[in-house]
This record gives C-alpha cells, structure tokens and sequence, in this order.
C-alpha cells in the first residue's frame, strides 16, 4: 500500500515537474472586460493542451508600459515566450535579433493562404514569420447611444459639420456629446481618425505612411488640425488621464453620447449586455465610411534557452492563429479575425460590417494602418507625435498651423 501511495506521490510530482517544465509565459496589455474575458479563453486552451500558462498582464499606456516592462526583460536576458506586440516595433525586434522563428508553424498550417499580404507582412522578419496575428481591428470608428440622440433630436453624424450639429444638440439638453479619455495614444486616435475624414486616404498615406514633409505641413494637416481641436468643447474637464474604456463605460450608461475609439471597444458593450443596432450603434467616424484603418494585435515569439518552452511556444502560435480560437477571441474582443475564411454567422452587426468594410478597402486601396496603433512608423517617431498631438489639445495658446510644423519635425525623429 505505501509503496503504490510513493508511486503516485512520485507520477503527481513528475507531472508537476512536467508541467512546470513546459510553461508559457505571455506578456500582454488586454486587461479590460471585454479583453480580459479572450485571455481567459486562450488560456483554456493552452491549458487543455498540457501547458502551464503563466500571465505577464500589465496595464494602462495603450501598450506603452507593456513596451516598457518588456524591454527590461529582454534587456537582462529573461524574454517571456511571448509579447503582444504588432507593426514595426515587430521589424525592430527582429533587428535586435531577440525573436524567434515559427516559420515551420506557419508552413504547417498554411498560413500563406490563410492571410492577407497586408497581414502577413506585418507578422513576418525577413520573410520567416515571427509573429501570430490574431485579429484585425478598425479603428476609425464612432460609438453612439442611440437613445441620447433621440432625447436630443439629432441624427448620427456622417460629415464634420453634421458632427458639430448633432455634439450642440447633445449638449443643449444637459448630455456630455464626446466621451473621451486624455492621454496621448488616445488623443492621437481621436486626431488620426480625423485627419482621415477631413483629407481622405491617399493624404492620410501621404502624411502618417509616407512621412511627406510638405503634406504633413500643409493647408489640408491645418484644416484637420483645426478640427480636432473644435471637439474639445464638447468633452468634460475631468478627461485627463481618464483611461479608454472608463470613456466608454460613459456611453454605456448614458453619461455621453459619443466617443471615437477602436473595435475593441464594442468588447465593452457587449461584456455589459448591451445590444448592437438596439442600445448602441458602431458607425464610421465623419467623412471616414470609405476607408478603414486597422491595428493588428499579434504575439511575437522570442528566443528561449529553454526547448522545452519552445514547445509551448509553437503550440501558443498553432493556437493563436486556429479557426476555433480567432473566432471566439474575436467575438469577444470586437474585432474580426485575421485569417480568411472564418464563418462570420456568429458575429455581430458591427462585426460582419467591419469584415465586409475591410474587403472594401482592401479593394479599393484604402486600407491604411493607423499610425496612432504602432502600425505605419517607428515607436520614436510616433512617440515624438503623440507629444505634439496631446501637446495641441492642451495648450488653447498653440495655433493649428505651428501645431502642422510641429508634426512635420516630429517626423524626422527616428
């Protein structure tokens, strides 16, 4: 009897020391409702796999503190497995030469056909992929209370100027119009999403992809400039620092009737109950209905020590990128997934609106990354335009136009 109660003493620890072997450490920055609830799944899902999923959340900053405690890491020797981490930053990771090949993943499963160039570029160092995407997301949406706008007698903006009308009525009867959290990734969203449906694609390229000097400077930079800052009326004192999803608790619940934010923040909505086309509307920000911005989340893989771990590393990427799991992650975080031919019948209205908006741009040539998401240029020039975008908001003393010369500096940083 003590010999058969030693013998499962020793196959518990050997599953222990199994288990403790094949770990997969995830550095991440979905802590909100809607996101947290799709790390949860994932985990599920490694865990029925056999591996031990160790959670490296770290919150706030729009991925900024995440970018920060992943540095330190990789810096002392001690990568996690796996980092969120998407658009060029992947390029400059790979420079480093700190990332880790999954190409024979990749190959396996067909990846190739599965994504769309404009996808699978993002995710791939010097032809080998690096990275697994794991959804598209559009960010140049605008969220409304529909119930606020009828109070108000007023219609859901497809111009600037309509906008303009429809924020004044909102705040005629006693509603915040724009929801909206102060701090420098989410200004930058907010402005991008205007520069888009003030001066339309090919200068919205011209400006954020391209970095064009005498585009960034110009009359049309100015204009959008300009109208960024007329939103600011409309928003409330107490914005600074107020984090994203706080802003769109505040359309939830009847506090605004508005607020510009990516897909994920549909996460929010739907985690409260809230029903889309019913207690909340997903709509194309002014002027943007024919053009999509997009921010891909992916998980980069890093160099290990450990093989072992690399196991859990390939079966993390198999995982990320199968049909199974970029349907439900997708269905809870609000975006759509990356690889083609998921049965989209699941998804919501904004969900099967945003697929079909993404195959629109895609065609037409304007699906554009957003500069705001780490997508169209290096993490110092964006940072250097995130500091002259929040800049503008809160100084009332600074003009549009030094704010344009400004931004045309800004993109020289490299």
């Amino acid at each position: 009897m003590r010999l058969t109660k030693l013998g499962l003493l020793v196959a518990g620890m050997g599953v222990a020391f199994a288990a403790q072997a094949v770990e997969v450490e995830v550095l991440h920055y979905w802590t909100s409702g809607g996101e947290a609830k799709s790390v949860a799944e994932l985990k599920k899902m490694m865990e029925a796999k056999g591996y031990t999923w160790k959670d490296f959340a770290v919150a706030g900053g729009g991925g900024e503190n995440a970018m920060t405690a992943l540095k330190t890491r990789v810096v002392s020797g001690n990568p996690p497995a796996a980092a969120q981490i998407k658009g060029p930053s992947i390029q400059e990771w790979g420079a480093e030469g700190v990332l880790a090949s999954i190409d024979d993943v990749a190959k396996k499963g067909g990846w190739d056909k599965l994504l769309p160039p404009v996808v699978s570029s993002v995710v791939k160092y010097k032809g080998q992929y690096v990275a697994a995407p794991v959804n598209v997301h559009r960010v140049n949406w605008l969220w409304v209370n529909p119930e606020l706008l009828k109070k108000a007698n007023a219609k859901v903006p497809t111009t600037w100027d309509e906008f303009f009308v429809t924020a004044a009525a909102l705040q005629k009867i006693g509603v915040q119009p724009v929801a909206y959290g102060g701090q420098p990734w989410q200004d930058s969203t907010v402005f991008e999403t205007v520069a888009l449906g003030v001066g339309g694609a090919d200068f919205y390229k011209k400006a954020f992809v391209q970095l064009d000097q005498g585009t960034l400077s110009g009359p049309t930079m100015i204009k959008a400039l300009e109208t960024y800052k007329k939103i600011k009326p409309f928003t409330d004192k107490n914005s600074s620092g107020r984090e994203w999803n706080l802003a769109t608790s505040m359309v939830i619940n009847g506090k605004a009737g508005m607020q510009f934010m990516g897909d994920w923040a549909k996460g929010e909505f739907m985690a409260a109950g809230k029903v889309p086309g019913k207690d909340f509307l997903c709509v194309a920000a002014p002027g943007t209905a024919n053009a999509y911005t997009f921010n891909i989340d992916s998980f980069a893989m890093f160099k290990l020590k450990n093989k072992e771990a690399e196991k859990g590393q390939q079966a993390l990427a198999a995982t990320l990128m199968s049909p199974e799991f970029q349907e439900l992650f997708n269905l809870n975080k609000g975006s759509i997934p990356a690889r083609l031919g998921v049965n989209m019948s699941k998804f919501d209205l904004c969900g099967q609106k945003s697929a079909e908006d993404f195959k629109m741009a895609s065609t037409k040539g304007t699906l554009i990354p957003s500069w705001a998401h780490g997508m169209a240029m290096k993490s110092a020039t964006q940072g250097a335009m995130f500091d002259v975008v929040t800049q503008f908001w809160n100084d009332d003393k600074m003009s549009a136009k030094d704010a344009a010369v400004k931004i045309a500096k800004a993109a020289k940083t490299m």
